[in-house]
């Protein structure tokens, strides 16, 4: 086994203490001759972590078939000194792999004392608000402008590492160290697209409720609500959306968004309709113990699509549940409208709740147009 260990310097793009203390953090990454620990071979495991000086790598290479033992109680030894494991798709494939591992060779180790933190299922949800081809870690770098030296896939690196055991040559094991040291190097460069999650996930504050209105070539005047949330958090790159009533940018700590409302007549249906007649002459819904009164040819047993009332005015766009009563234009709409009332967002939870389903309306709709 050899084991290479020297400072390195990751970019200081993302607040590591809202993960923990620096001490106790690992990053790691492992190279393998194929997808199970039970039929393939461990060749290389990288870390990265912080020493109280600064930032080190450290990793171990199998330069024989032999030394997979070696590499797995020299890293399961080291990681005793950690708390939190930092890793991208490590849940999915690297820890599982270095499980099977240590069944195989009957060798006592797990990941038991350490918290597991996958940047790949963090940031999966939100794969198409970003619009991200791939989750694969490249993609991810490719996203926030992190430059690559390392022109090879870890398939691609197999039949060298094969053939660096029969040949022992400089340049073979040159390049396979490259490659773990470059995705080492690239996981903290990829922290940032945490951002997202942070700001996503964490509270929103309305800073901004402005009503405006813009006007058409026909001369008609068409009401907007420009709203303005702040977080806590930044996000790395800006992200820009515009569909049906919604206008929003959200850059920096700050979502900005245009909101259009409708003006004009909604409907309101009930979900009780067997308890409703449907007068078709008043195009309106009335109670049974109403109903009851009116003739029985101006009347007729209430259907879900005719079990409502019909109410003119301003509306917001609704994009959850927020505020009843919610109104529709017709029984298939999936959108939903309150009448519009600058006290809405007078209650802070609420605003922030407002906030909350326009973004998760848009990674809704970025995912069904997909």
């Amino acid at each position: 086994m050899i084991t290479i260990k020297h400072p390195t310097d990751p970019p200081d793009t993302y607040p590591l203490e809202r993960i923990g203390p620096l001490k106790d953090l690992l990053f790691f990454d492992i190279e393998t001759t194929g997808f199970s620990g039970d039929t393939s071979q461990l060749y290389l495991i990288g870390c990265t972590y912080y020493d109280g000086f600064g930032w080190r790598l450290i990793q171990w290479f199998a330069d024989t078939r032999k030394a997979e033992a070696e590499l797995l109680e020299a890293f399961f030894t080291f990681l005793s000194r950690f708390r939190i494991l930092i890793h991208f798709n490590g849940d999915g494939f690297d820890i599982p792999y270095l499980l099977k591992c240590c069944r195989r060779l009957g060798l006592p180790y797990n990941f038991d004392s350490v918290v597991s933190l996958d940047i790949y299922k963090k940031i999966r949800p939100y794969r198409r608000l970003l619009g991200l081809e791939n989750m694969k870690q490249k993609s991810i770098e490719q996203f926030l402008g992190v430059s690559r030296e390392d022109k090879y896939s870890g398939g691609q690196l197999i039949e060298v590492y094969r053939e660096y055991l029969t040949t022992k040559d400089q340049s073979l094991y040159d390049l396979l160290i490259l490659h773990n040291a470059d995705d080492l190097r690239g996981m903290p460069s990829i922290l940032p697209i945490l951002g997202y999650t942070d700001l996503l996930e964490g509270p929103l504050s309305l800073a901004s409720n402005q009503l405006f209105a813009w006007e058409d070539t026909d001369g008609f005047s068409h009401p907007f609500l420009n709203l303005v949330w702040e977080s806590p958090f930044a996000v790395p790159i800006p992200l820009e959306y515009a569909n049906g009533p919604l206008n929003l940018e959200l850059h920096d700590s700050c979502l900005s968004c245009n909101v259009s409302l409708y003006e004009g007549e909604l409907k309101y249906f009930y979900s009780n309709y067997k308890d409703y007649y449907y007068l078709p002459l008043e195009d309106t819904a009335v109670h049974k113990s109403i109903g009851g009164c009116v003739d029985k040819s101006a009347r007729q047993r209430a259907t879900a699509r005719t079990c409502y009332t019909r109410r003119s005015g301003l509306f917001l766009p609704q994009f959850g549940s927020l505020w009843e009563p919610a109104f529709k234009e017709d029984y298939h709409a999936s959108l939903t409208y309150t009448p519009y009332d600058p006290r809405l967002f007078e209650d802070p939870a609420a605003a922030g709740a407002y906030g909350k389903e326009i973004l998760s309306y848009i990674q809704a709709d970025k995912q069904r147009s997909s």
